[in-house]
């Protein structure tokens, strides 16, 4: 049975009309390709759906039956496009990001309520999962994108990314401490078990592992040493507690952190790439692709759009803790980091190295 939307809309048509000739004016057709329409439908579908005299035209049994269901149908197949249409060009509906959980307390809760601002009928969840389940949700399509940190992604035929933010790593260490002192620190001072009886890193499922465990190897600093947390909240309390050092993604210049603790940025420098990933070669929906460039900082709009008002109903799952990721993006005072000032073997007041422009990474605003 070949049957067209077209045909059935014709039907339809000339079922409300009662005529061939006013069907055939609100189609802009003639009337002889209306009454062509509906002669090739009853053709399809072995039926006779009209009785037709020189003077009117009336349904049969079947076709006063059918008129009713598709005209129902009809109604519904126009609704669901016009829905889609909308969430297309004037960006509602929803869009389903997955983060991994350094970026879930953090950056993406600042880039959710840049959408709360500038659409206001567009509902972003974030879903947080390990950065291995964040990859299969993008591949399986689970997703509209992800948002990952140092990403080692195998299959680049698979997936594409777009890098954002570099953070360096720095150790995290109470104001008080004897490493505290001086602009940076070395990594070699992290071997001094006197002063760094034990780590506190992040875990595989929050996405630094890779380049931490590369640079603590590189430096010959004993990995079997670290705690390893899944969010930097936990990593930041277990070092308030006096439970180790931190070795952590932090913008030691932009960072909030807990008024008893400091960042030292580790030199030579070492830094983690905050990433947006995507499926390689299948376009983004267009109210997700505006999600995209507003997360990547490439369209964020401006003027009335930047003043509407937060409906947007943003959703993290699970509820992270409280306290604010190193990684957020606000200034703060660090203050002096210690009255003493004896020199600590490791501490350096040189300045954190520059990013190289080149590799096209912003710092963290």
């Amino acid at each position: 049975m070949n049957v067209s939307l077209q045909q059935l809309k014709v039907f339809v048509a000339v079922a409300r009309q009662r005529s061939f000739t006013r069907a055939a004016r609100e189609f802009d057709l003639t009337q002889s390709a209306v009454s062509r329409c509906v002669r090739e439908l009853e053709e399809a579908i072995a039926l006779r759906l009209f009785d037709r005299t020189t003077r009117q035209v009336e349904l049969t049994t079947a076709g006063s039956r059918l008129e009713r269901r598709i005209a129902r149908l009809i109604e519904e197949i126009e609704l669901t496009l016009r829905e889609e249409r909308a969430a297309h060009e004037e960006h509602t509906g929803l869009v389903v990001v997955a983060c991994d959980p350094v970026l879930s307390s953090g950056w993406l809760p600042e880039r959710l309520a840049r959408c709360a601002s500038a659409f206001p009928d567009l509902i972003v969840t974030a879903k947080e999962q390990p950065q291995h389940a964040v990859l299969s949700a993008i591949e399986q399509g689970e997703v509209d994108f992800g948002v990952l940190c140092d990403a080692n992604i195998a299959g680049a035929d698979v997936f594409h990314a777009q890098p954002l933010v570099s953070t360096p790593l720095c150790a995290v260490l109470p104001r008080v401490h004897p490493l505290a002192c001086g602009a940076a620190l070395r990594w070699e001072a992290l071997r001094n078990t006197e002063h760094v009886m034990q780590l506190v890193t992040l875990n595989a499922e929050a996405g630094t592992r890779n380049a931490t465990e590369r640079a603590l190897n590189t430096h010959r600093i004993d990995t079997q040493r670290a705690n390893q947390c899944g969010h930097v909240a936990a990593a930041l309390r277990m070092i308030e507690l006096g439970l180790g050092v931190g070795v952590l993604p932090i913008d030691a210049h932009t960072s909030t952190l807990p008024v008893s603790l400091v960042a030292r940025p580790l030199v030579p420098e070492v830094s983690v790439t905050t990433m947006l990933v995507r499926r390689r070669n299948r376009s983004l929906r267009p109210n997700a692709d505006a999600v995209w460039s507003l997360f990547a900082g490439t369209d964020y709009p401006t003027g009335a759009a930047a003043r509407a008002s937060p409906r947007v109903s943003t959703v993290v799952s699970p509820v992270v803790s409280p306290v604010v990721n190193p990684l957020a993006s606000q200034q703060v005072n660090s203050g002096a980091v210690s009255a003493t000032q004896t020199t600590i073997q490791g501490a350096t007041d040189e300045p954190m190295p520059l990013v190289p422009e080149g590799e096209a990474l912003m710092r963290a605003s």
